[in-house]
């Protein structure tokens, strides 16, 4: 049988219009002679839902829809993602759950057993688990029918598994011959290849074929990059969608062969492309068309610009120079070059005028006082008022700017430069913000030389640069891998690099005490294993090691 992936791009809550792509997409693939599609886990309402599930009316949205999309596809036989009612008289009330549709009728309900409660997953808060999982007789094959986490516990491929039963194993145990996964699996540099290698592991483990159809784009700060992926029990791929786009994609269950679409190669590529589906998603998802950015001249508004170019189009884009009283002439022009390259609206709007009057208006409370970091802030917060207020006025969002080094560390400004709706680089260290904005430049300049090769400097004070505050780039990105991905200690660090003890403990105090910003700062975009956010739960009245 002729199958197809459903790799579609759906919004939490959009039911008329995710139900509505499912429709199509079902369609489409009836036409090219498919007799069964599948799509991603909780298509029907998107994924994550997280606590709309508690409200009654969200259930019964599921449930009108699936009723529409069951009487509108009765030509092909059809498995998607839905939320539905759960049986049990205690626990959760809901369950994350694949319907089987086949000639309008729902030919069958498998609920997802194992519920993952770790990094940006919290399904256990949420759904009821299933008790049993049973075979389906679709395809002609006897179909071990799971749903994403179900998949990834084999005791063949992980060192140390998180649950004591494994769906996938119990299924093709009873006599499964195909196994066919539906999932919303969030991307992170190497999660494709991961996913890919555990999926190729059970395929050649088993000696049967091995279809997942995954969701993509971006939901909140958590993306998910597609590469659905089908692979035969040799272990090769047979099938393969696109990375970071909708797609559909057709393979042969006899046959054993498919559609090969080609994926984005290289950690840059598919961390750039990744952020700027993000940033699309969210901004495009949250109602807003155009997106404000503060452009000082250095290499972290620069990147944040060129992504937000590609996520919403240049006419969408809105740059705004805010020079203070220490800001270089190198830096005004560079940020000007940068909005012309990029063919993006510009804006000079001084803060000197707004910092005087501040430093005026508080000169009696601060008498006697020398100024400090108290005034370098002020500036910070001006700007961010300067870029609310348009933001207010004209109907955009603002991006923030900050790289997940100064996030680290608290090398930022509340209620300054962490104004925004979005943390656009906020997962990506420093010095891969320096290796994605040589990807911007792969083609032809258009993120300045200058701002890549000067110093990095807020430009609060005379003469500042980053390295006043904080180590080298490399030495503070190495440290903070280890610490906050790895939770390694002090000194297992500084032994593992030949770093001096002292400096390791102080950069890991200023990680922990700062954890009062990032609780404050906007949505970040996540690409790595360990993004700041709801996949990093961590007490802020803490005291550190």
């Amino acid at each position: 049988m002729k199958v197809a992936l459903g790799q579609i791009n759906t919004t939490v809550g959009d039911f008329s219009g995710n139900a509505e792509k499912i429709i199509e997409y079902s369609r489409t693939a009836q036409q090219a002679g498919a007799g069964l599609i599948l799509f991603p886990e909780l298509a029907i309402c998107g994924y994550p839902p997280r606590d709309l599930v508690e409200k009654a009316s969200f259930v019964q949205k599921n449930a009108e829809a699936l009723d529409r999309i069951r009487l509108e596809t009765q030509g092909i036989s059809v498995i998607v993602g839905v939320v539905t009612k759960s049986n049990g008289r205690t626990g959760k009330s809901v369950m994350n759950s694949a319907a089987l549709l086949q000639g309008g009728e729902v030919k069958l309900l498998q609920s997802k057993m194992l519920l993952p409660t770790y990094d940006v997953f919290d399904e256990s808060r949420n759904f009821a688990p299933a008790d049993s999982q049973q075979l389906v007789d679709v395809c002609n094959k006897r179909v071990a029918l799971t749903i994403c986490e179900d998949a990834w516990n084999d005791k063949h491929f992980w060192n140390r598994r998180l649950y004591g039963f494994d769906p996938v194993e119990a299924l093709l145990g009873a006599g499964g011959n195909l196994l066919l996964n539906i999932s919303a699996s969030p991307f992170y540099v190497g999660k494709r290849e991961l996913r890919r290698d555990m999926l190729a592991a059970i395929a050649k483990n088993d000696k049967v074929p091995v279809a997942l159809v995954n969701l993509v784009g971006g939901n909140d700060g958590v993306i998910f990059d597609g590469s659905s992926v089908v692979i035969a029990p040799d272990g090769r791929v047979i099938a393969q969608g696109e990375s970071f786009q909708e797609d559909l994609v057709y393979f042969d269950t006899e046959e054993l062969r498919g559609d090969v679409h080609e994926q984005l190669q290289g950690e840059d590529a598919t961390a750039y492309a990744a952020l700027a589906l993000g940033a699309r998603d969210y901004v495009r998802k949250c109602g807003f068309s155009r997106v404000i950015i503060g452009l000082s001249g250095g290499i972290d508004s620069a990147l944040t610009a060129a992504i937000a170019v590609d996520a919403v189009g240049r006419e969408n884009v809105i740059g705004v120079g805010m020079p203070g009283p220490y800001s270089s002439q190198g830096s005004i022009d560079d940020a000007r070059v940068l909005a012309k390259n990029l063919g993006i609206r510009f804006e000079l709007i001084s803060i000197i005028e707004q910092f005087e009057a501040y430093r005026h208006a508080l000169s009696g409370v601060f008498a006697g006082m020398k100024e400090d970091v108290t005034e370098e802030n002020l500036q910070a917060r001006i700007r961010g008022g300067v870029l609310m207020a348009m933001s207010n006025k004209l109907g955009a969002m603002v991006l923030s700017t900050g790289n997940k080094s100064e996030l680290a560390v608290g090398y930022c400004t509340l209620y300054g430069d962490m104004c925004g709706g979005l943390a656009v680089i906020s997962d990506v260290p420093k010095t891969q913000v320096y290796q994605l904005a040589r990807y911007v430049n792969r083609g032809c300049e258009i993120i300045p030389q200058a701002t890549i090769d000067k110093a990095p400097s807020a430009e609060l004070r005379p003469n500042q640069t980053d390295q006043d505050s904080l180590p080298p780039y490399d030495v503070l990105d190495a440290i903070l891998v280890d610490y906050i991905e790895d939770y390694k200690s002090a000194e297992q660090i500084a032994q593992d690099h030949g770093y001096d003890l002292a400096l390791v403990k102080s950069v890991l105090r200023m990680v922990d005490r700062n954890e009062y910003k990032r609780q404050q700062a906007a949505v970040g975009l996540k690409i790595s294993e360990k993004a700041f956010g709801v996949g990093r739960r961590m007490p802020i009245a803490a005291k550190s090691e």
